[in-house]
């Protein structure tokens, strides 16, 4: 079953890092992901840019409208995601934890939502 593995940071954690420290945490989470990969859990995995280059689309009405930014009124936000395969949630929340970004963040697991295509 794969899971969404959801990773939530709040940037003044990161603003007061020190460049080292920086350095192995993107270290530590790219050695992680390789370890996923052998392990046969990794299916993909990026880090989002900041939530000021953000931009929310909602059609409303058949219209476009956007709005800078994330919705959330929140310290954190989105940073990141790693698309994993696990045999069940306990296996996701263990793989989850292990991820270097959660000595920082907030991991959320989530189950991807299994549609049943409709018959024609």
């Amino acid at each position: 079953m794969k899971y969404l593995c959801l990773v939530y940071a709040d940037e003044s954690a990161f603003e007061s890092m020190d460049a080292r420290t920086k350095y192995e945490l993107d270290r530590d989470s790219l050695a992680y992901d390789r370890e996923l990969a052998e392990a046969g859990h990794f299916i993909a995995a990026e880090a989002l840019d900041a939530p000021t280059t953000a931009q929310t689309v909602r059609m409303r009405n058949g219209r476009v409208s956007t709005t800078d930014g994330p919705f959330a009124e929140t310290k954190e936000h989105l940073a990141g995601f790693i698309l994993i395969d696990a045999r069940d949630l306990n296996e996701a929340v263990r793989i989850a934890g292990n991820i270097p970004m959660a000595r920082y963040s907030a991991i959320e697991v989530r189950p991807i939502l299994q549609i049943v295509p409709v018959p024609a």
